[in-house]
């Protein structure tokens, strides 16, 4: 999320940060809807959103998406999709009614500001995982996700320590992959102190 205070008055109201999850929903079907971002995530989310809204407004803080060429092309080429470079979202719009009713965005580079009418803004900027509190005490990626030392497996840099959900999933981070990992986690880490004689 982007930290805004008016942002957190609307969220599960127009505000989300998972299109898999509520793109679909009627509240936004043939409306214009809003992506915040510029990577990957936002040029597949935004192009995911293209099937439901009447628009997919990108708010995009720099001048070109940092994507890569072919995601950004397949979402930039779709007639749906109004880009705004260089533009930052100040504020969501909305009224205890009706939730979310727009956005007013800013230029970074001149201050100017205008509003864009829309009943859902999704947030794409990209998922920090929650691992700090490890503090290197587990082997992560770059990105600070748990590195598995077996795809299928739960198993960690660390016998005896098991990792499940978006900490380790940097792909899907859905909760019904993040539950399913939980279960293998636990079968592994019973199957693990077995072995041990400890269970």
């Amino acid at each position: 999320y982007l930290g805004l205070e008016s942002e957190s008055n609307y969220k599960n109201r127009g505000v989300s940060a998972c299109v898999v999850c509520d793109g679909g929903l009627p509240r936004f079907r043939q409306q214009p809807l809003i992506v915040v971002g510029g990577g990957d995530t936002a040029a597949e989310e935004g192009t995911y959103l293209t099937k439901f809204a009447s628009t997919v407004y990108l708010i995009h803080r720099r001048d070109k998406l940092r994507a890569s060429p072919i995601m950004a092309d397949r979402l930039l080429s779709n007639p749906k999709v109004k880009a705004h470079w260089n533009h930052v979202v100040a504020e969501v719009l909305g009224d205890d009614e009706r939730g979310m009713t727009g956005v007013r965005i800013k230029n970074i580079k001149d201050g100017k500001t205008h509003e864009i009418e829309a009943p859902g803004m999704f947030l794409a900027i990209g998922h920090t995982p929650n691992t700090k509190f490890l503090k290197g005490q587990v082997e992560t990626d770059a990105q600070g996700f748990i590195k598995l030392k077996d795809p299928y497996r739960t198993t960690t840099s660390v016998e005896g320590v098991f990792a499940a959900g978006d900490v380790a999933d940097p792909v899907y981070k859905q909760a019904i992959t993040a539950a399913g990992m939980g279960c293998k986690a636990a079968l592994d880490a019973e199957r693990w102190l077995a072995a041990k004689g400890t269970h």
